[in-house]
């Protein structure tokens, strides 16, 4: 099978600096395996931690996953290589999440916010949305592009779009006092860099949403950042938010990776607030597409974002990752004037960071993707029949 991709294009630009952690699927023994990225070798981790969830839940992962002595090693270049063929015989990497919950925010950005109010107006049509969007785009973008959510400003221009007939459930989420967040998928069922990625084949308006995704331990700390791909159906959601499961939550419809980069000196919650996502798509029939997302035109800060989701109200014993929304939705045609764009299958789509490397997958139906097989049960077992729960884990942090 023909890459998707070079290999040295999933690494991040300082990865010889940088503190990565990944997750690998051997076949030796049948399951998962905890890795650190150390130069050109990859170092199995997991007699040290079977889980990522419990690494990150150490005060010394850094160190841990800098230098604590480990098991076997690969090649990172065999690795990267058998990761972007979708070679089954070899030792490939995985999303590099296990145990945690995969929640996300929506409408965190203007721009998605707007065209969430277009999906919803048009429900769900993409014949209507050019229509829809030449009308709410002018009265209302320049309302709400400085506001700060769940300001006084903000309910004061609340109150004039409900007078004006254009107040949506997606502005109240972007600019009210509460933002949209949400469980994505379930817990293990997210794909790595290099695998297929899923729609469903019925829908006719879907598209990616290249995100920043942060990595938060049990204690509700962001540790560590990444990039996701948050799959989305425009047409579901737009003819109903009830459909929001329905249009997010489908096989291999949620891709996370490459790589974890733990926070240490190099690298820190303020430098994934300046992080830009860019996202570059290209399809078998010719078509091309590219755009970027910079996490600093958020319209709420990554750290309200995580307090949202988790404290008195909510807890997370295994830690959760927190896709923190996007602001790219493609509007271009695809194929005949006012379709807009949609997936097809053979898309290439490739979110990246000089800081965090490249998520590259190739999109499928959610019907034809890999069946998701390997859950918490089998987790469980194998990590079980390889020796590595008899101990006890390190405390949280």
């Amino acid at each position: 099978m023909h890459p998707i991709a070079q290999p040295g294009q999933l690494l991040p630009t300082d990865a010889e600096r940088a503190t990565l952690l990944a997750r690998v699927f051997d076949p030796a023994v049948g399951g998962p395996c905890v890795a650190a990225i150390r130069g050109d070798r990859v170092v199995d981790l997991t007699a040290v931690s079977p889980t990522v969830a419990d690494l990150l839940d150490r005060p010394d992962a850094v160190a841990v996953v800098r230098g604590a002595a480990g098991g076997r090693e690969w090649p990172l270049a065999e690795l990267l290589n058998a990761t972007l063929s979708r070679d089954p015989e070899s030792a490939r990497f995985l999303a590099p999440v296990d145990l945690q919950v995969i929640k996300a925010a929506g409408v965190t950005f203007v721009r998605s916010m707007l065209e969430r109010v277009i999906e919803e107006r048009a429900a769900g049509d993409p014949r209507r949305a050019e229509e829809v969007r030449d009308r709410i785009a002018g009265l209302v973008s320049g309302h709400i592009s400085q506001l700060r959510p769940g300001s006084e400003d903000a309910a004061r221009v609340k109150d004039l779009l409900v007078r004006e007939g254009l107040w949506s459930q997606y502005l109240e989420v972007g600019i009210g006092p509460d933002p949209e967040i949400f469980t994505k998928a379930p817990v293990l069922s997210a794909v790595g860099t290099g695998a297929e990625i899923g729609v469903l084949a019925r829908s006719t308006w879907n598209n990616p949403e290249p995100e920043l995704v942060l990595a938060v331990t049990s204690a509700g700390v962001p540790v560590a950042a990444t990039l996701g791909n948050d799959v989305n159906l425009r047409d579901f959601e737009g003819r109903s938010a009830l459909l929001l499961t329905e249009a997010k939550d489908n096989n291999a419809s949620c891709a996370i990776g490459p790589f974890l980069r733990l926070f240490d000196d190099g690298f820190t919650l303020d430098d994934a607030r300046r992080v830009e996502v860019a996202l570059d798509i290209t399809g078998t029939d010719g078509f091309s597409l590219h755009g970027v997302n910079p996490v600093s035109e958020i319209s709420r800060d990554i750290a309200e974002l995580v307090a949202h989701a988790h404290g008195p109200h909510h807890r997370y014993p295994d830690g959760f990752v927190l896709f923190t929304g996007t602001m790219f939705a493609p509007t271009e045609d695809r194929d005949e004037p006012g379709q807009g764009f949609t997936h097809k299958p053979g898309d290439v789509v490739r979110i990246s960071s000089p800081a965090l490397g490249s998520l590259v997958n190739v999109v499928t139906t959610a019907e034809q993707a890999p069946d998701w097989t390997f859950g918490i049960r089998a987790l469980i077992a194998n990590l079980a029949a390889r020796g590595l729960l008899t101990g006890t884990t390190e405390a949280r942090s």
